[in-house]
């Protein structure tokens, strides 16, 4: 058996890939019972964010989770995908999952939300019956390390998101938050958290559209929005200096006519002013020919690539430092999980012996008990014990020499040396 981390994420694949692969949270569930389905699949968790959709599995067959990916994927040919993926095995995958817990491997390097979507992605694991003694022990040390690293460098400071460098963007790019109206459609924590730095950044009115009203409802009242159903998205589009969006819907919910409709109304009036667009969704709330209107400016997450470079460069000396944890975490975890592995044979020896030692004692009792002589007890119980307790090794050596297995045989010899056959284990 191996472990297993084989995904793609925003390194290696775009957005309109990693859309096809992502998964809902209603869709988990049943997507993990089909995964420990697979024969060679023993445990396995899923992690999808709308940066990454990953599999960590404990199994003996990589190709087969990545095939299962490919298939997810639906439309086009299956190997369209394998080129986007990566695949890492035992330590690799290890340093891995420590790497993404930690933010190392994030689109915004050290970005805290990470660690609670591994962390989602484990109670999800754990709830459907698909963490197994492994894999749980692999999250929990993934924990200890991503809080190790913030604890010990600097990588959490100054904690960024996707949403806080989204509000930065427009702030620097495009108007000034006072002066503007923002539509937030959704009401997650991508968008909560967006709420909070428009607020902070005294923007000067707040809409949030949302399918459930009354969730828009309580998000608003926190920063000193306005709620609306998402129903009624079309009609304030108009409004909106700033639409930032990050839903769940598996499919666009802003259209083409929809913006061009919103400009027409705009452009009536004194103040007339282009409309930015951020995407944070995966899938995507936007459809991407909205890009080739007039007068609109769309961003998505692959976007927001560049204007992340200045964070990068700051953390870099922790992130060097962060890595450091890891790779010392990683390699405990791996020596850990072999040692075990290594111990695994004898406690199962040991099992079998006090198993046999507690059957044969059992028999003697009853034996002495119904009146039998204590002696013939005593030369039953011996025999019973050493037949139970050679049986196995003996008919593996029969087999071994059989088969021509010298390396069972060696190791018999080892264990058994000539010169020890006459010691006395008592003394």
């Amino acid at each position: 058996m191996s472990l297993y981390a084989i995904g793609l994420n925003h390194q290696t694949a775009p957005v309109g890939l990693r859309e096809r692969v992502a998964f809902s949270a209603e869709a988990l569930p049943a997507a993990l019972c089909e995964l420990r389905a697979l024969p060679s699949v023993q445990e396995v968790a899923l992690l999808s964010t709308c940066n990454r959709t990953e599999l960590y599995a404990l199994g003996d067959d990589g190709q087969a989770l990545c095939d299962w990916l490919a298939e997810h994927a639906g439309t086009g040919p299956a190997h369209d995908l394998h080129a986007y993926l990566y695949r890492h095995q035992d330590l690799d995958a290890v340093r891995h999952l420590f790497r993404v817990a930690t933010g190392l491997d994030s689109l915004v390097l050290g970005e805290p939300q990470i660690l609670g979507q591994v962390k989602e992605a484990w109670a999800t694991a754990r709830a459907a019956g698909t963490l197994g003694p492994q894999l749980d022990r692999l999250f929990q040390q993934a924990f200890a390390t991503a809080k190790r690293a913030r604890t010990d460098t600097r990588i959490g400071a100054s904690p960024v998101s996707v949403a806080s460098v989204a509000v930065r963007l427009a702030q620097e790019s495009f108007a000034r938050l006072e002066e503007s109206t923002v539509l937030l459609v959704g009401a997650g924590e991508t968008i909560e958290l967006a709420a909070r730095h428009l607020s902070d950044g005294k923007v000067q009115r707040l809409l949030v559209a949302n399918r459930t009203l009354a969730h828009a409802q309580e998000l608003a009242s926190r920063h000193g929005g306005v709620a609306l159903p998402l129903t009624e998205l079309e009609r304030h589009l108009a409004e909106a200096d700033i639409v930032l969006s990050a839903t769940a819907s598996r499919t666009p919910i802003i259209g083409r006519a929809q913006v061009a409709a919103a400009l027409a109304q705009r452009r009536h009036r004194h103040n007339y002013r282009p409309i930015l667009l951020l995407d944070l969704a995966v899938p995507r709330d936007i459809e991407p020919a909205v890009a080739e209107l007039p007068d609109v400016f769309l961003y998505t997450v692959d976007d927001l690539e560049r204007a992340l470079e200045d964070n990068r460069r700051s953390r870099r000396e922790a992130a060097r430092e962060a890595e450091a944890i890891v790779e010392l975490h990683a390699a405990r975890f791996v020596e850990h999980s072999l040692a075990a592995a290594r111990h695994e044979p004898l406690k199962r020896l040991r099992a079998h012996g006090e198993r046999a030692r507690a059957q044969a004692l059992a028999k003697a009792r009853a034996q002495l008990a119904s009146g039998r002589p204590p002696e013939e007890v005593l030369e039953l119980l011996a025999h019973t014990l050493t037949n139970r307790l050679l049986h196995a090794p003996t008919a593996a050596l029969r087999e071994a020499a059989l088969t021509g297995d010298a390396e069972l045989a060696r190791a018999a010899e080892r264990m058994f040396p000539p010169d020890a056959e006459g010691d006395d284990p008592a003394g």
